[in-house]
């Protein structure tokens, strides 16, 4: 039992929070990818696109933020190094202002940004069973 009363160490309950903050970000991906494909078809028009997802990106950028600088403040440095080029990206486009969707230009951009999903997915599904075979082996860890 840790310091603080909890029932998991600080190693276990960073990885638990990686899954879950891992899994959120996850089903917004798919989101995303789906309200991109509802685009190409014809499904849903631009606007209503932009109107959908423009609120997702700084919640979605903002919990990877946040899960990336916990595991910098706490020295794990493999998964911080894993997720600090996803941080960048994402830092860079807040800061030039290109997070936001433009429903007059989203035809023209719409391959980059289904693109983007679809690496974006990739990459935390893979983060999702590596965060979750590290959580899994920090509670065994800490029952022995």
């Amino acid at each position: 039992m840790s310091s603080s009363g909890s029932t998991f160490p600080l190693t276990s309950r960073l990885f638990i929070l990686a899954v879950v903050v891992n899994a959120i970000n996850l089903f917004s991906q798919v989101f995303f990818t789906i309200m991109y494909s509802d685009l190409e078809c014809d499904y849903i028009n631009p606007i209503e696109l932009c109107n959908k997802l423009n609120p997702w990106f700084i919640p979605e950028a903002g919990l990877h933020g946040v899960l990336t600088v916990l595991f910098l403040v706490n020295g794990y440095w493999f998964p911080f190094l894993i997720n600090a080029p996803l941080f960048a990206y994402n830092v860079n486009k807040f800061l030039n202002k290109n997070h936001l969707l433009d429903a007059t230009e989203i035809f023209r951009t719409l391959s980059k940004h289904k693109k983007e999903s679809f690496i974006k997915l990739g990459f935390h599904l893979l983060m999702f069973f590596f965060y979750l075979y590290r959580m899994i082996m920090a509670l065994v860890a800490d029952d022995s």
